[in-house]
C-alpha cells in the first residue's frame, strides 16, 4: 500500500494523477495508463482522463490495478528523471552511474515499480535536444511516471530546484552529437536546404488534427493499440509512426513521446535490437521518417493556434516568419486551404468507396448464404412430410392384397 505521506506534497495536491495495470501484449509487459475514473484507457495528453491522488489511490485499492502514476504537463515545474536497470533489487545497491546522477540531482529519489530503477523529481527545465540515451530518460510533460512511494533513503524529501545540476546530468550522460544529415539536433527532418523543417504543434492540437483527418479513423484505431488488418503489432507500429513523422513534420523527440502515451507501446520499444546499439523505437521511428515523403505544413493561423502568438512573447522571441513558416496571403492562405481540404475529402471519398465496394461484397455472400440455408430448410420439411405422411388408401387396399396371397400360398 502506498503511503501518500511520504510523496511531496507539491505533488499531491494536483490533479495529474492516473493508475496503471501491468499487461502482457506479445510477450512484453507493459504498464496501460488507467483512468482511475471510469477504468478506462488513460493518456498522458488528456487532462480529462486524470484525477486526484486520493480517487487514484482509491481505485488500486479496490484492486482493479496495479499502481498509480504522475502526469507531468506544461504548466507544472516537475521534470522527471528515469534511471532504468541500474539498481540491484536483492541489496538495493546503485550502479556506479546512477548513484552519481543520484548523488548529483539531490533531490526526491524513489525506487521503481520493478525494483532494479530511480526516479528522480526536481525542478528546472528541460534541455533542448534528446532526453534519452541508454538508461538515462527525461521528460517534463506528456508522460507519465509510476510513483511507489518508495523513498531512497539519503534523498531529500521534497522536490528541489536543481537546474545547474539538470543541465550537467543532461549533457554528460544524455546530450549528443547527431550526425544524421536528414535530422537535426532537435529530431525534425531537414531539407534541401538545410532549414529545419520541424513544425511545434502542440501534442493535443496535433492528435485532434489527426483524428480529424480523412484517415482519422486508421489514425485513432492504431492510437487505441488496434492492429487489425496487420499481420504483425511491429507492422502496425510502422503504420503509427508513419502517420506520426507526417503530423510532426519528422520530430522524432514528439513521435517518440507521442508513441509511447499509445496503446501499442509495449517493452519492446526500448530493447536493443541492432548492432549499433540502436533499440527497436529508435530504428522505427527513423525508418518511418525516412519512409514519409510529405509532412503536414500548416498555415500560420493553424500554427498560431498551438502555439504562444509572437503578442504573447518577448520581442526577441522569432516569428513564425523568422522561424521558417512563411505566413501566406490572403489569397496563397485560401489555395492551400482548399488543396488541404480537397486532399482530405477525395481520401474520404476513396474510403467511402472502399467501404461501399467492401458492403456490397458482404450482400453478396449474405444473401448467396440465406438461399444455401432456404434450400437446406427446404429440403429438411419435404423429407419431413415424406416420413409422417399417413398411407393412402390405395396403399392400403395394395397392402392387404398382399397379405391375403401370401396365406393362399401358406394353404397350398
Amino acid at each position: 500500500m502506498i503511503d501518500k505521506s511520504i510523496l511531496p506534497t507539491e505533488m499531491c495536491v494536483r490533479e495529474q494523477w492516473i493508475c496503471w495495470r501491468e499487461e502482457n501484449r506479445n510477450g512484453d509487459l507493459t504498464k496501460i495508463p488507467v483512468n482511475p475514473k471510469t477504468g478506462d484507457f488513460a493518456s498522458s495528453t488528456d487532462d480529462r482522463t486524470w484525477a486526484t491522488l486520493e480517487i487514484a489511490l482509491e481505485y488500486v485499492s479496490s484492486a482493479r490495478a496495479d499502481g498509480i502514476g504522475f502526469v507531468f504537463t506544461s504548466t507544472d515545474p516537475i521534470v522527471g528523471i528515469d534511471l532504468d536497470k541500474c539498481r540491484d533489487p536483492e541489496t538495493g545497491r546503485p550502479d556506479p552511474e546512477a548513484k552519481e546522477i543520484v548523488q548529483q540531482l539531490e533531490s526526491y529519489t524513489e525506487v521503481s515499480p520493478s525494483g532494479t530503477g530511480y526516479h528522480v523529481l526536481i525542478h528546472g527545465d528541460l534541455p533542448d535536444g534528446r532526453n534519452r540515451r541508454g538508461g538515462v530518460e527525461m521528460y517534463d510533460q506528456s508522460r507519465f511516471f509510476t510513483v511507489t512511494a518508495d523513498h531512497v533513503d539519503g534523498t531529500p524529501t521534497s522536490i528541489n530546484e536543481r537546474q545547474d545540476a539538470l543541465e550537467a546530468v543532461h549533457e554528460e550522460f544524455v546530450a549528443e552529437d547527431d550526425t544524421n544529415d536528414k535530422i537535426d539536433a532537435t529530431g525534425g527532418r531537414r531539407g534541401d536546404s538545410g532549414q529545419s523543417q520541424t513544425l511545434d504543434l502542440e501534442d493535443e492540437v496535433l492528435l485532434d488534427k489527426a483524428r480529424s483527418a480523412g484517415n482519422g479513423e486508421k489514425f485513432d484505431r492504431l492510437w487505441r493499440g488496434n492492429t487489425s488488418g496487420y499481420d504483425s503489432q511491429s507492422e502496425a507500429d510502422m503504420a503509427l509512426c508513419c502517420l506520426l513523422a507526417f503530423w510532426t513534420g519528422g520530430n522524432r523527440l514528439q513521435m517518440d513521446r507521442l508513441f509511447r502515451q499509445s496503446g501499442l507501446i509495449r517493452g519492446k520499444w526500448d530493447d536493443v535490437h541492432h548492432a549499433d546499439g540502436s533499440t527497436y523505437g529508435e530504428k522505427t521511428l527513423e525508418r518511418a521518417i525516412a519512409a514519409t515523403d510529405d509532412f503536414y505544413e500548416p498555415t500560420t493561423s493553424t500554427v498560431e493556434t498551438s502555439v504562444d502568438t509572437a503578442a504573447n512573447t518577448d520581442s526577441d522571441t522569432a516569428s513564425p516568419l523568422e522561424a521558417g513558416i512563411a505566413e501566406p496571403s490572403s489569397e496563397g492562405g485560401d489555395r492551400v486551404y482548399l488543396e488541404e481540404k480537397n486532399d482530405l475529402l477525395e481520401t474520404r471519398i476513396d474510403e467511402l468507396e472502399q467501404t461501399i465496394a467492401d458492403q456490397r461484397d458482404q450482400i453478396e455472400q449474405l444473401t448467396a448464404e440465406r438461399q444455401q440455408l432456404r434450400s437446406i430448410v427446404d429440403q429438411q420439411e419435404s423429407d419431413l412430410e415424406d416420413t409422417t405422411e399417413p398411407p393412402s388408401e390405395k396403399d392400403g387396399d395394395s397392402s392387404s392384397l398382399r397379405t391375403r396371397m401370401k396365406r393362399l400360398w401358406r394353404r397350398s
